[in-house]
């Protein structure tokens, strides 16, 4: 009896300690999202209540642009963030600081993401034609990434493409609708707004969907802190993500309101599929690292399971 009573009595000593040891991961998650139709998802998860579901307490930070997501990315003020390959290859050119652990948007056969777009009145028909005329885009980003995909896949070689950088994607928007420049790369919706009103389509990422996706990075460090509450963020994302594919015809008011969709094309705009459960594959790193090494953007190659989280679970 008594030694039974001894050995309850060091149970209970130790079960506060074996309690302190298992401490339980943080539950709060912050992300930077930028204004665009890859976030809907988000805005649906928050209010079916996906997060909560999953015990999450998530802030998203809407961001201007890419700079001040990447800022946020470096001082650590979230854990990940809507964004690209080209930038994570960026971000991990000398040690892994990001690790992507879901794609968010995918190019597909019936919905670009990104599109070549010639000036309204211009004398620029088909892809040929393109050859020494430059196209409006940001430098070192998806968007040149793309660009030169693009025509390189309809003929043109590298000494063909002329670029012109003009950052600001509204700008670059009005300089090729006032005809101020030949050509231009514009993500959608802005690009189906610029053809309603009279740009003319080159070439489309419809047509080769591997070379353009978004995607959700995330800190190493905050990986390494929280890797099943991050799985669970991205179960309740792709949740949202499958309620929009079954539902389409709901989500378009709001995808109208967040994404950005011209006041104009509204109407016809059809929402996108988005993908679930998916992840960049190993051959649309390998181009996106031969093209940053192409650049002299990274010195060394990309490596897959280096970049990419394969193995996350809840």
């Amino acid at each position: 009896m008594k030694r039974s009573m001894l050995l309850l009595l060091v149970i209970a000593m130790l079960l506060p300690a074996t309690v302190a040891c298992q401490k339980q991961e943080d539950t709060s998650i912050k992300v930077a999202l930028l204004p665009i139709m890859d976030a809907l998802p988000y805005y649906v998860a928050q209010d079916k209540g996906y997060f909560a579901a999953e015990g999450l307490q998530v802030q998203a930070i809407f961001v201007k642009s890419a700079q001040e997501r990447d800022t946020l990315l470096q001082t650590g003020q979230v854990d990940g963030a809507l964004t690209d390959l080209i930038s994570v290859g960026l971000f991990d050119k000398d040690t892994a600081k990001l690790k992507v652990v879901g794609t968010l948007m995918h190019a597909t056969a019936k919905m670009p993401q990104f599109r070549i777009l010639a000036a309204p009145g211009g004398h620029i028909i088909g892809p040929a034609a393109m050859k020494g005329v430059p196209v409006a885009i940001s430098q070192h980003t998806i968007i040149e990434y793309v660009t030169d995909r693009l025509l390189e896949a309809k003929g043109l070689t590298s000494k063909d493409i002329r670029i012109t950088e003009v950052t600001q994607i509204p700008v670059r928007f009005e300089l090729l609708m006032q005809g101020k420049v030949a050509a231009a790369t514009l993500p959608e919706p802005l690009a189906s707004g610029a053809i309603a009103k009279g740009a003319k389509l080159i070439v489309d990422d419809s047509q080769y969907p591997q070379f353009s996706q978004s995607v959700l990075a995330v800190r190493t460090e905050s990986l390494a802190a929280k890797p099943h509450n991050i799985a669970k963020f991205m179960q309740a994302w792709y949740k949202a993500s499958a309620e929009i594919n079954a539902h389409p015809d709901k989500y378009k008011p709001l995808l109208v309101k967040k994404g950005r969709v011209p006041g104009f094309i509204e109407k016809e705009y059809q929402v996108p599929a988005y993908p679930v459960n998916l992840l960049p594959t190993e051959a649309e790193v390998k181009d996106v690292s031969a093209w940053m090494l192409s650049k002299k953007l990274i010195s060394q190659p990309l490596d897959y399971k280096v970049i990419v989280a394969t193995t996350l679970k809840p």
